[in-house]
């Protein structure tokens, strides 16, 4: 059997091992009973080493310089081996007694987060929390010396390839410096306009799950290969096909729900339109998560808070709640869905303000793990960032620093992708309506095929073949370019 045989093998074993953890997951956040917390932190942890064992194996090295210099390989399959050799440097990079420690860290900090994040407990939390900071900046300082990076980048590489503080920073700064006028700009364009009819619920749960799934429907989701489930925090897990996506619903409330599930979708699509013949295979999988939130916030952001969907989608909505009068239109729920208000919670942030809550993330986690502060002094860091990015200061811990999973859960480095994700998606969005004119057209009649079409073409079916910013200027012609997502938020918020 050849070296990249051998590699195929092993990564289809690693992909194995994935799926188990992921549907394990899925199951702590949606349905495991609290007593079972323990046990599961025991079967994740065990997995966890089972996987670092598979992947830190000396003769992966050999296999993968046999593999690389063998002239044999086409195109997808050189591809795969460098994916592969990238897993194999970031596993290598970190001692196998660390990875099982920082995933029983992590899975007792993820429980306690829960009755953290209820109770408004921060102190509670401290020491769990600084448990999983602890192992992060030994693993990030690890990884660090093995990629010849900072151990910011180092976290960063995991979830970005390639990407680096250094351009985020510029990046951000301009953001920074473009957000504030602008989203005064736009709440004053905003408060000259009538006011935006209330929506009066009850709105039940049940109903807003039917139309939850109806919509996803639309999108594409395959209900054969996924599902949607309710969890604390809304996220996209689960398996090679079986794509698990959950949301929180408020029955006082049925927008940020059904909004929710539509991002979430954005995600599955990516997951299940992924290259079918390079299943198990790195180079199979996702190009990072900047384009990963790029597909939730292109379906979500992008063509579902769009006036063409909404045509389509106000009179499902004013039937199945049983709405009446203007407050129903199409045109005063485009205002709800664009409504620009700044607010303490992420998740619930509108598209011209959510910038600026990453910003902040991003800020502070690059801090915390570079030891320019510690975790104790988060929640007034927190309050003091977000008082001067968004002009409000959360009243609670539970609105500031507790409201996310990602640092408890052990997802330090992610944050600043969700911005580069918005922008990338703007750009993707801009490129698939220029090629294809019934994009928008086909929103407005519930049809997102020639959208999702483009998106499988382009991005979805190309799994990992490319580097991030090469696939993006195949798709769009060019890099990462800030003015197209600044026009974006121009054209919206500005020009109505």
């Amino acid at each position: 059997m050849s070296a990249y045989q051998e590699l195929t093998r092993r990564f289809a074993r690693l992909s194995a091992i994935d799926n188990a953890l992921g549907i394990l997951h899925w199951d702590q956040e949606t349905t495991m009973p609290e007593g079972a917390s323990e046990t599961r932190g025991e079967a994740l942890a065990t997995l966890s080493v089972l996987r670092h064992e598979l992947l830190v194996d000396p003769r992966i090295g050999d296999w993968l310089d046999e593999a690389g210099s063998a002239d044999d390989l086409d195109d997808w399959q050189r591809a795969n081996v460098r994916e592969m050799r990238r897993l194999w440097v970031h596993a290598t990079a970190v001692p196998a007694d660390l990875v099982e420690a920082s995933s029983r860290a992590v899975s007792r900090c993820e429980i306690a987060w829960r009755a953290a994040r209820r109770d408004n407990d921060f102190p509670g939390l401290l020491p769990l929390f600084e448990e999983v900071l602890r192992l992060q900046r030994e693993t990030a300082r690890a990884k660090a010396e093995r990629l010849g990076v900072s151990p910011y980048d180092a976290l960063l590489d995991y979830y970005e390839p390639g990407g680096r503080s250094e351009r985020i920073d510029a990046i951000f700064e301009d953001l920074a410096g473009f957000l504030p006028d602008f989203i005064e700009t736009a709440l004053s364009h905003q408060a000259a306009r009538p006011p935006i009819e209330p929506l009066s619920g009850p709105f039940p749960v049940e109903i807003q799950r039917e139309i939850g799934i109806r919509f996803m429907a639309a999108a594409g989701f395959d209900f054969n290969r996924g599902r949607l489930d309710v969890s604390v925090h809304p996220f996209c897990g689960g398996a090679e096909d079986d794509v698990r996506i959950t949301t929180r619903y408020d029955e006082s409330d049925f927008t940020s729900a059904l909004m929710g599930v539509l991002h979430e979708t954005g995600h599955a699509l990516y997951e299940q339109g992924r290259p079918a013949g390079w299943k198990g295979q790195p180079v199979g999988a996702a190009r990072g998560m900047s384009l990963h939130e790029s597909q939730s916030l292109i379906i979500e952001m992008q063509a579902c808070r769009s006036r063409a969907f909404l045509e389509w989608a106000a009179p499902i909505l004013r039937e199945a709640f049983r709405g009446e009068g203007p407050a129903w239109s199409a045109d005063n729920l485009y205002r709800h869905y664009t409504r620009v208000e700044r607010g303490f919670i992420r998740v619930d942030a509108d598209e011209a303000t959510y910038p600026a809550h990453v910003i902040l993330r991003y800020r502070l986690e690059k801090a915390l793990i570079q030891g320019e502060m510690e975790l104790a002094d988060l929640p007034a860091a927190w309050n003091g960032l977000m008082e001067e990015l968004l002009g409000v200061r959360p009243p609670t811990d539970t609105l500031g620093c507790l409201q996310d999973i990602h640092w408890p859960g052990g997802a330090w480095g992610y944050f600043p992708t969700y911005t580069l994700g918005a922008m990338t998606a703007a750009q993707l969005f801009d490129a698939a309506c220029r090629a294809d004119g019934d994009v928008l057209p086909g929103l407005s009649r519930g049809d997102f095929q020639p959208l999702t079409d483009w998106l499988r073409e382009h991005i979805h079916s190309q799994g990992s073949r490319w580097s991030s910013e090469e696939l993006l200027i195949r798709a769009t012609g060019r890099p990462l370019d800030a003015e197209v997502f600044k026009h974006h938020l121009r054209t919206r918020y500005l020009d109505d």
